[in-house]
């Protein structure tokens, strides 16, 4: 299992990159993404997010956006609102497992 802990619109250094809130939760799930590869997985293996909104009226936008990363079945989910600092639209946690090292094709009886 893959704990991937709060992801937002930050840069490598760690430093908050303000943006509009498609701006911020594309860089939040790159962020995601990176972590992901570096631990042997994608995003296709993600099992359960826990996703931050700071403003309600983003959330009909928010559920596009995240169609768009995590086609169905998607992963389960929960989202929070009205939780963030001012200075963040999104954050998000993520639960995955490792893909596999390979698929064996399946092998004939004789």
């Amino acid at each position: 299992m893959i704990f991937v802990s709060g992801q937002a619109s930050v840069d490598l250094d760690g430093q908050i990159i303000g943006d509009t809130f498609e701006g911020e939760f594309r860089r939040s799930m790159e962020n995601v993404r990176l972590v992901l590869e570096t631990a042997g997985s994608d995003l296709a293996h993600v099992l359960q997010t826990r996703n931050y909104v700071r403003d309600a009226e983003d959330l009909p936008f928010y559920n596009k956006l995240y169609r768009e990363y995590f086609p169905a079945p998607c992963p389960a989910r929960t989202t929070i609102v009205n939780c963030l600092d001012p200075s963040l639209r999104y954050e998000i946690e993520a639960v995955a497992v490792k893909r596999p090292l390979c698929s064996l094709p399946p092998t004939d009886s004789v």
